[in-house]
């Protein structure tokens, strides 16, 4: 049996993966699925880890969108239940969660091409989430954060511990973020919002962008105008 985590470098997923190595859990292979669309600090951790696991001759593999996850949210043709057509998906977040979905997909057809059915796959799901812990444990999955009885905080409490805190612009992400998942992820609420355009303008501005395109190309100008320029105008 091959034991597989998958990790997005997030503090779950991060302290997941240091404690099944402090434990002497099997494992076989780290798998990180890459939108293109992370933090620059996931990826800085990312770098850090990659080190660690080649000493540890553990197998790393980073999978990636078969369409560019940008390309997707902008630019393809899709065609819309009520029979509209509208270029691109757009923010991948709330009921259209497009981008969640290609990462399981993705992961899971690597899994089943490369092992099969025999494989075991350690997810970050943290004890507190209770809603998921049910529908994602499954034959194939393991869920070692609930056996442990380790919540969010505990989970981000140990990364800080072992010297990983997700710092850009001197401000650690998890102290003005719920959650540190892709800078354009259409779930980030009001105040995370505020606090990326007071201490992270460099991906507020990347977003709006994003946001100007998406609209150009499935509203009118007069409208897409509007909004942007309301955008604009709290920067400053």
């Amino acid at each position: 049996m091959n034991y597989i985590a998958s990790v997005s470098f997030g503090k779950d997923s991060l302290a997941m993966l240091f404690m099944l190595i402090d434990k002497g859990y099997k494992l076989d292979e780290v798998i990180f699925y890459d939108t293109g669309m992370e933090f620059q600090a996931i990826y800085d951790i990312r770098d850090k880890v990659k080190v660690m696991l080649e000493t540890l001759n553990i197998k790393y593999t980073e999978l990636k969108p078969e369409i560019p996850f940008k390309e997707k949210m902008l630019n393809i043709t899709v065609h819309k239940r009520n029979g509209k057509i509208q270029k691109g998906y757009g923010v991948c977040g709330g009921m259209c969660r497009w981008g969640t979905s290609d990462k399981y997909n993705t992961i899971k057809k690597y899994l089943k091409k490369q092992y099969g059915k025999g494989y075991r796959e350690y997810i970050e799901i943290a004890s507190d989430e209770t809603e998921r812990v049910e529908k994602e444990r499954t034959i194939h999955k393991l869920l070692p954060l609930v056996d442990w009885k380790m919540t969010e905080k505990d989970c981000l409490n140990y990364c800080y511990s072992k010297g990983f805190d997700w710092k850009e612009n001197g401000i650690r992400l998890y102290d003005i973020l719920d959650r540190v998942s892709c800078w354009c992820c259409g779930n980030k609420n009001k105040p995370e919002l505020e606090n990326m355009r007071i201490h992270l303008p460099q991906y507020y501005l990347k977003r709006i962008d994003l946001l100007k395109q998406i609209k150009n190309n499935n509203k009118p100008k007069s409208i897409v105008v509007k909004q942007a320029k309301k955008e604009f105008e709290k920067m400053f």
